[in-house]
């Protein structure tokens, strides 16, 4: 396959329609493959996942061309890209972190070897994704209205103080990155990942689980809870430590056999 002219190039560039972002023109990573087929039907676009570890994903891509010589075919590459995406930095990487990683890295790798370059390098959906990954300033927090919702059209910051239920549940419940940083920058909580939150609940449901343990053994030994809670000098279930819960169903089981 033979190498392109500049010309043939800025003619694949300009059948690529760009989506704005505050102002400016950015080519999506579809329009860039779709100029880069344009000019080689049979190109090669690799990518490769570089490492995926504690949630962040890093991905390698390669675009380029086969190339006939003396000793067979050969590859020219035009470009290289990477990318890094963390899994919940944003509602797109919720649950495709690695697929949004390796299309950003697609890109990237178009953009060096030429494609969709006149305004930027770097993609609409980079981009995009960067912006949802900025944390807001105090300011914009403040300033921040909802637009859905039983408090739509009302600023956050007033809803903050007079609905803690609310803002608990989006904590728990919001798919919107942007109000969630919102209200931990206003408040101080901490926005749990989907990962946090799964170790959370497993922590809970063992703890309910031991807890249902420590009842049936009791009421098999005839011991009262409120002795137990006396020992270990807590007034309920929830003062208890994980160790000292493992603790108790282990003496509990000793007096039993006896």
């Amino acid at each position: 396959m033979r190498t392109i002219s500049f010309s043939e190039l800025e003619k694949a560039n300009e059948s690529i329609k760009t989506t704005d972002i505050k102002g400016k023109e950015y080519a999506e990573v579809n329009q860039r493959i779709k100029a880069f087929r344009m000019v080689y039907p049979d190109g090669l676009i690799n990518t490769e996942m570089v490492s995926n570890e504690n949630g962040v994903c890093i991905f390698k891509a390669m675009v380029g061309y086969y190339t006939d010589e003396d000793d067979g075919i050969g590859i020219k590459w035009l470009g290289y890209g990477h990318a890094y995406e963390r899994e919940n930095s944003s509602f797109i990487n919720k649950t495709s972190y690695i697929e949004n990683c390796e299309t950003s890295a697609v890109g990237r790798a178009l953009g060096m070897a030429g494609f969709g370059i006149d305004t930027s390098v770097a993609s609409y959906e980079e981009v995009a994704n960067a912006i949802e990954n900025q944390m807001p300033t105090i300011e914009e927090a403040n300033n921040y209205v909802f637009t859905f919702g039983k408090y739509k059209d009302e600023l956050l910051v007033n809803v903050i103080d007079e609905d803690d239920n609310y803002i608990d549940w989006l904590l728990e419940n919001s798919k919107d990155t942007r109000l969630l940083k919102c209200i931990e920058l206003l408040t101080g909580q901490q926005v749990l990942t989907e990962i946090e939150k799964e170790e959370r609940d497993k922590k809970i449901s063992n703890r309910m689980d031991m807890w249902t343990e420590i009842q049936q053994l009791a009421m098999e030994t005839s011991t009262p809870i409120e002795d137990i809670l006396d020992n270990y000098k807590v007034e309920n279930t929830k003062d208890l430590t994980e160790e000292q819960m493992q603790e108790i169903i282990k003496i509990l089981k000793k007096k039993k056999e006896k």
